[in-house]
């Protein structure tokens, strides 16, 4: 699976901030042609798309800007269409864009929901039958689903967060199986809980009335959002940066990649390797059974 290393022509989604931000330096850095795509480049993100070329030049490395909104089919197809036209290929789509409602599962109503998944779910699920075609004519290409550890495991108040994740990890492991006589390769990234600006802009539940009805348990996700950095050990603060090199070290990969990269904080283990590992001879076993062991 892969071409192995040498310049490949990459798409990022959600690289206004957090790990897409890191991930899109990272590999310019290391001599990628990098398409850093994101909502609202001419508006509220104009600052981010400055900041991101100029940090690329200064260290001597080209990086494209081009606005995708994941959410419309119109944006995502255009934006496919045009670096198609302008690069002839697209080896490795980073699906990175998402939101992180922390609230009263309840309480998020189906619009808020059909929102959130908007971006997490669908967005993924555009972006990929966009450049899947191209992938697929050529004979090779990668998808990286930036997922996270809760999409194996889930806690109170991030109900709808993991319902998105679990949904995501379930439509990338269908694609690896799906796409391998392609020469196309679907993986998982399952990032632990590094600082980013998902926390900060979490989307709230719209129904007022139920969060009335929940009394003090209705408290509980703000104080979850306050205490969210604080959880780290001091003596090893939480590197985000680990993200975008596992990502690198993916799209680089000239061997087999696994198929899912648990990424978490130093001093940090919440089990979710142990799930992975859990999990697939189960999985495995399944297919076997329905004579698919060589889709493995």
């Amino acid at each position: 699976m892969g071409s192995g290393m040498g310049n490949k022509v990459i798409v990022v989604t959600g690289a206004s901030g957090g790990f897409g931000n890191l991930t899109v330096l990272e590999l310019a850095r290391r001599g990628h042609t990098v398409i850093a795509t994101m909502r609202d480049i001419d508006g509220r993100n104009s600052q981010i798309r400055s900041e991101l070329i100029e940090a690329a030049k200064a260290e001597g490395n080209p990086l494209q800007v081009l606005e995708i909104d994941v959410a419309d089919d119109a944006s995502v197809q255009s934006a496919i269409d045009s670096i198609i036209a302008q690069h002839g290929k697209i080896d490795v789509l980073v699906n990175n864009a998402g939101l992180m409602p922390i609230g009263v599962t309840e309480a998020y109503t189906i619009a808020d929901v059909e929102r959130l998944f908007a971006v997490n779910v669908f967005g993924a699920i555009r972006t990929d039958r966009a450049v899947l075609p191209h992938m697929r004519a050529a004979g090779s290409g990668l998808l990286i689903q930036v997922t996270s550890l809760m999409g194996r495991f889930v806690m109170p108040f991030f109900g709808i967060y993991s319902a998105s994740k679990f949904a995501l990890e379930a439509l990338a492991e269908a694609y690896r199986y799906e796409l391998t006589s392609f020469g196309v390769d679907s993986v998982i990234v399952e990032p632990g809980p590094f600082p980013s600006n998902l926390i900060s802009s979490s989307p709230e539940p719209s129904d007022a009335g139920v969060l009335a009805t929940y009394g003090e348990v209705a408290a509980i996700p703000g104080h979850i959002k306050a205490s969210a950095d604080q959880s780290h050990d001091p003596a090893l603060p939480p590197r985000p940066q680990l993200v975008a090199d596992a990502i690198a070290k993916l799209v680089e990969a000239t061997e087999r990649r696994p198929l899912r990269t648990v990424v978490m904080p130093e001093g940090l283990d919440y089990g979710v390797q142990q799930i992975n590992d859990a999990v697939a001879p189960i999985q495995n076993g399944v297919l076997t059974a329905m004579g698919m062991e060589h889709l493995i």
